[in-house]
């Protein structure tokens, strides 16, 4: 019994290794296919967050543009609503949008599944996931120098990249 278990154990962490081996594997690959799919038209701007749920916060309602109720902990954002059309039309009932978000040397995929009128500059605004990502306290308030680059497709899995 005890030659068993023994096995079995080195059987799992074979196994667990490869796994992790295969997986760090697709991550690069998925990470460079991110960045090739993303390098034709991006925008550069100032990025800012935004959550319907905080006390005092200007912007709309729980619902966004894409019918979607808005998710504090998912990877999403709104585009401004000027560029709607270079995000492949975020509206509502259409499929959500995706795009590529590189700042302060860190790249993540969101959603885009709300549009705005995002003050003077600004260019996104992101959920509170997002904002965490690139600005951990929440204390930045604006992240400028943020490039936005769409995604065509949509098979994309919002989140960090490479």
């Amino acid at each position: 019994m005890m030659l068993f278990c023994s096995s079995a154990a080195v059987c799992g962490a074979l196994i667990a290794l490869a796994v992790s081996v295969n997986v760090a594997r697709s991550e690069g690959i998925h990470a460079s296919a991110v960045v090739e799919a993303a390098t034709k038209t991006a925008i550069v701007g100032a990025a800012s967050m935004y959550n319907p749920f905080k006390p005092g916060r200007e912007e709309g309602g729980p619902s966004t543009a894409s019918g979607e109720r808005y998710d504090p902990s998912a990877w999403t954002a709104a585009i401004k609503t000027s560029l709607r059309k270079k995000f492949g039309g975020v509206q509502f009932g259409a499929r959500p949008k995706y795009a590529l978000v590189e700042a302060a040397g860190k790249k993540v995929i969101v959603k885009i599944n709300d549009v705005g009128p995002l003050r003077p500059g600004r260019i996104i605004d992101f959920n509170e996931r997002t904002m965490r990502y690139f600005d951990p306290s929440l204390d930045i308030g604006v992240i400028d120098d943020v490039k936005v680059s769409p995604l065509s497709g949509d098979y994309w899995s919002p989140g960090p990249v490479g």
